[in-house]
């Protein structure tokens, strides 16, 4: 059985990190085993040095709905903690927020995705325990689409933002821990660091192969299957097509009213997209864009998850969306997570010259062989931080 960080430091009876007052970087997804969340169970282990919590974008609950909609300071009902919110006024904690704690532990579900904030909110946690002297202790997670494949290029300098600090490729392929772990060096951040790995995780593990519960870690990831295409449909929040959201299958489901099936299928067929389905279908979103409105799009089915390229899936679909509606397809202006001048489809997708390329028709082969060394570099500089063979 899966043990994740949290549950093998519940288990250690020894006296957790002796007297030390701890923090707790976690929301709603954050449970052990059993479905008990990690505040309670750590503060029937540790009692009242377990001294604050933190939360990152969308809430300590998950509640918030939609990006940019931030969440306030709070006090938690059930263990009577100050909850630090780290997606409003502060995305960076302050050395106020830190002084009456010597270690914080982070406790977050990744989702293996760049653009996905909680890695950025952690990086901007280790920042601050750095110039505090605080220890950072991480209680490491599965990343739900696996620990083998990576996909897509790597983050351009002048597209970094909050949902893109470093320089990543869309899929990374690592854990909570190892991301940690490999931006605590590569960037030289130098806290004091120290990750608390997972018994029974493999590299080739999706989440359902963990047999260990769900709990979505952001409103609209509700299941693992929403994670396993999420690396590529994110890029649809940069537009003004909908991405599923106000539908009981965000980013599985794509489209806007003037799509039209077959036109996008005929023009895909010349596109390797291996392990999925796209199936047609029509969706009215209840919320967010188009709402009210019925929408013609895909829902995108995975059927072999070795194979499938979620980046190449979604970068195939938008290609074809911009060529057949050139007239009526837009980008999403700003603002976008904070950044109130820079396109949000170049922060999402990393890289100002893919957005040109996919405009004028390059073919993804050839997209793709452009960024095939950078890629590879990628992949030999993240083993060195492997916790899992």
């Amino acid at each position: 059985m899966l043990k994740t960080g949290l549950d093998v430091l519940l288990e250690d009876r020894s006296s957790c990190f002796g007297k030390k007052k701890i923090g707790l970087l976690s929301n709603q997804a954050s449970v052990n085993h059993q479905l008990i969340h990690g505040r309670i169970a750590l503060q029937r282990k540790i009692g009242k040095r377990l001294g604050c919590l933190f939360s990152p974008q969308h809430g300590f609950f998950s509640e918030k709905q939609d990006n940019m909609v931030e969440s306030n300071h709070c006090i938690d009902s059930v263990t009577g903690l100050p909850i630090y919110s780290l997606y409003g006024e502060h995305r960076k904690p302050t050395a106020k927020m830190f002084e009456g704690l010597d270690v914080l532990l982070v406790d977050l579900v990744d989702v293996g995705t760049r653009v996905y904030t909680f890695l950025y909110t952690m990086a901007y946690c280790m920042e601050q325990a750095a110039e505090s002297s605080k220890k950072i202790v991480v209680l490491d997670r599965p990343n739900p689409v696996g620990g083998l494949r990576v996909e897509g290029n790597i983050l351009k300098p002048d597209c970094q933002s909050f949902v893109g600090l470093y320089a990543l490729p869309m899929r990374h392929g690592l854990t909570l821990g190892e991301l940690a772990l490999w931006v605590n060096k590569e960037y030289e951040i130098g806290a004091d660091l120290e990750v608390i790995p997972m018994h029974g995780w493999k590299r080739s593990m999706i989440f359902r192969d963990t047999l260990y519960p769900w709990v979505s870690p952001s409103p609209n990831m509700p299941t693992p299957e929403t994670a396993m295409v999420y690396s590529g449909q994110v890029i649809w929040e940069g537009t003004e097509v909908s991405e599923g959201r106000g539908t009981t299958l965000p980013f599985e489901f794509v489209g806007a009213p003037y799509w039209r099936h077959e036109e996008i299928l005929s023009l895909l067929k010349s596109v390797e997209l291996p392990g999925c389905f796209l199936r047609p279908v029509v969706f009215e979103p209840t919320s967010g864009k188009y709402c009210g409105k019925s929408c013609a799009g895909f829902q995108i089915h995975v059927t072999d998850t070795a194979s499938y390229l979620p980046y190449r899936t979604s970068l195939a679909l938008l290609q074809a969306v911009i060529l057949l509606y050139p007239d009526t397809f837009s980008y999403k202006q700003p603002p976008y997570e904070y950044e109130f001048e820079r396109l949000p489809m170049d922060l999402i997708l990393g890289d100002k010259e893919l957005r040109g390329q996919l405009e004028t028709g390059v073919s993804l082969t050839e997209i793709e062989a452009g960024w095939k060394d950078e890629l590879h570099d990628f992949e030999k500089s993240r083993e060195k931080y492997f916790l899992y063979g």
